[in-house]
């Protein structure tokens, strides 16, 4: 007898487990579903990712080489499509532009190229800052005076690793604008500054002997 009422009771779970899966079973198998596209999507992800980023060094690595070739047309075109993409190249390739443009003569060519790279916030802020700072440098005798220093504020705090650069182009700037009180203390301040560079130092010493301390 207790054979026989066991056997009833597996019968009976077993309906249980039918009817549940019935009602259920669907989702088991979507979830399960989910989860083998989940691991192969980010898989192929990683792997797009992997094949993506070998594609852009390449593709750096050709407009180096068209650069070092003397195509410098060539290469401008190459770095500023790799500049354009978005990829981990961008700030690499828009220096490069900035660089062959401004060596060509093309002064507002190479200050986009600069620009583009200050205004990408997927880029490392500190190299947004230094484009600001060639946008600015390339600008120099073009730009309004105002405009300069107003750009350059942010990097003349004492914690900017470009401030005793931005100091000098304010201080140019500031000339520009007929400016000389406001010249000669920015420069005074750097020349008496022993962690600015000897260039940055020895060319504000230079122009104070100019103006007249």
């Amino acid at each position: 007898m207790a054979d026989i009422f066991q056997e009833v009771e597996e019968e009976l779970k077993k309906d249980e487990y039918l009817k549940l899966w019935q009602r259920y079973g669907r989702y088991v198998i979507a979830v399960a579903v989910a989860a083998v596209l989940g691991t192969a999507g980010v898989m192929g992800w990683q792997q797009y990712q992997t094949s993506q980023r070998m594609a852009e060094a390449d593709s750096y690595q050709a407009a180096l080489r068209l650069a070092q070739e003397g195509k410098a047309e060539d290469a401008i075109a190459a770095f500023a499509e790799l500049s354009g993409a978005g990829s981990g190249y961008a700030a690499l390739a828009g220096f490069q532009e900035g660089a062959l443009k401004a060596r060509s003569g093309d002064k507002a060519g190479a200050v986009a190229a600069y620009d583009r790279v200050a205004g990408d916030q997927n880029i490392d802020q500190e190299l947004r800052n230094l484009a600001t700072l060639l946008a600015v440098l390339h600008g120099l005798d073009s730009a309004e005076p105002s405009e300069i220093v107003a750009r350059l504020q942010p990097l003349t705090a004492d914690d900017s690793p470009w401030r005793h650069s931005a100091l000098e182009l304010t201080a140019l700037a500031s000339l520009r604008a007929g400016q000389t009180a406001e010249a000669r203390t920015i420069f005074t301040r750097l020349t008496d500054d022993q962690t600015a560079p000897a260039g940055v130092r020895g060319r504000a010493a230079e122009l104070l002997s100019v103006l007249g301390q």
